[in-house]
């Protein structure tokens, strides 16, 4: 069987930072991090808001930007009282430390600094620092990033998981005052492309999307064909759609979609790894619903978002598990002939579609 791993599910950051607003727990040292940096934003205007008076924003909140930052000018800012707000709020906003790495001007001292210093950072003090995710490669956590979860509370923020993400495209709709169907909400999930690491799909594309969906609605429900009208150039949908084509023999079909694909500016090794990674997913899911595994179970395994899974058992039915093999082994052999030169790219992939 293709190889696949256990996944564990827990409770997701904003949940978390959530209940602890509400319980009022949170403490004065505070990181935010993680893959998804649209939730990063949200909860650190979250944070502001809850703890900054509106009308004293100029005199309790402070950002201090990581370039030429030095530690007296942290401490002085966390050291000033508010003057009408619950709290002090003091955000370093994408601070390289807080990941491991180096920041101009900002020496091993001064880190050392800060670390001794966030040991008594005042009450009176909400000091929120963010950053990105750390290296995939680096499995030691930075010493502020230990720290921070020593002394304080690390909300690191990854992808929404399905019913987070209907939660997500639901609340944006209907603020916009549309109305909508459950196959929209489904049909937008599984089209948009957010879950797929082969792809740069985050929410802030998400949002946007949607932001062009609600342009796109003339009436006040939104119907299909503006979901359709609006994501029709993502780049996983297409490919699904082209193997689709394929699975069915209307190879004009898929040399369309290849054509609109490479027109449109998609690079070569960024399409072919996508479709090489679909293969494997259909594979994967394949040869799981053939032992009698639930999609809950699939996803439980592979750790994917739901419609992807429920998106490649329409594909698995026109395939067996040997045809798939071959299809996959063909798409490495292209891969490994357009990066020794072998084949024109563009050619290779005409010659990928006409040989399956």
């Amino acid at each position: 069987m293709a190889g696949y791993q256990n996944t564990k599910k827990k409770e997701h950051a904003f949940q978390t930072i959530g209940k602890d607003l509400k319980a009022d727990q949170i403490s004065n040292l505070v990181l935010l991090c993680g893959e998804e940096q649209y939730l990063v934003h949200w909860a650190a205007d979250l944070l502001k808001d809850r703890y900054v008076e509106k009308a004293c924003e100029s005199l309790d909140f402070t950002r201090l930007d990581p370039e030429g930052l030095t530690v007296d000018r942290i401490k002085e800012s966390c050291e000033t009282l508010s003057m009408l707000s619950a709290k002090r709020v003091v955000l370093i906003p994408e601070f390289p430390p807080a990941l491991g790495k180096k920041l101009k001007g900002f020496s091993e001292n001064d880190e050392k600094e800060l670390l001794e210093y966030l040991k008594n950072i005042p009450e009176t003090c909400l000091l929120i620092i963010t950053a990105g995710l750390p290296d995939p490669k680096s499995k030691k956590k930075s010493k502020l990033h230990a720290a921070m979860g020593k002394l304080g509370t690390v909300y690191d923020f990854g992808p929404l998981t399905g019913a987070q993400l209907r939660s997500f495209i639901q609340k944006r709709l209907k603020a916009a005052g549309k109305t909508f169907r459950n196959s929209i909400v489904d049909m937008l999930m599984a089209d948009s492309g957010y879950g797929n690491k082969e792809i740069d799909y985050n929410l802030y594309n998400l949002e946007n999307d949607i932001k062009k969906i609600i342009a796109h609605s003339d009436g006040d429900e939104i119907l299909s064909s503006d979901v359709a009208l609006t994501i029709s150039t993502n780049l996983e949908t297409n490919v699904f759609a082209m193997l689709d084509a394929i699975s069915r023999n209307r190879k004009d079909e898929a040399y369309r979609l290849l054509h609109n694909l490479l027109v449109s500016g998609e690079s070569v090794y960024g399409l072919l790894a996508l479709i090489v990674s679909q293969l494997e997913l259909i594979l994967e899911v394949k040869e799981m619903r053939e032992e009698g595994l639930t999609p809950f179970q699939m996803q439980k395994l592979l750790g994917i978002h739901e419609f992807r899974i429920k998106k490649a058992m329409g594909v698995t039915e026109k395939y067996s598990v040997d045809g798939l093999k071959r299809i996959l082994c063909k798409a490495y052999e292209i891969d490994g002939n357009i990066k020794t030169g072998l084949l024109e790219q563009n050619l290779a992939l005409e010659l990928f579609i006409a040989e399956i």
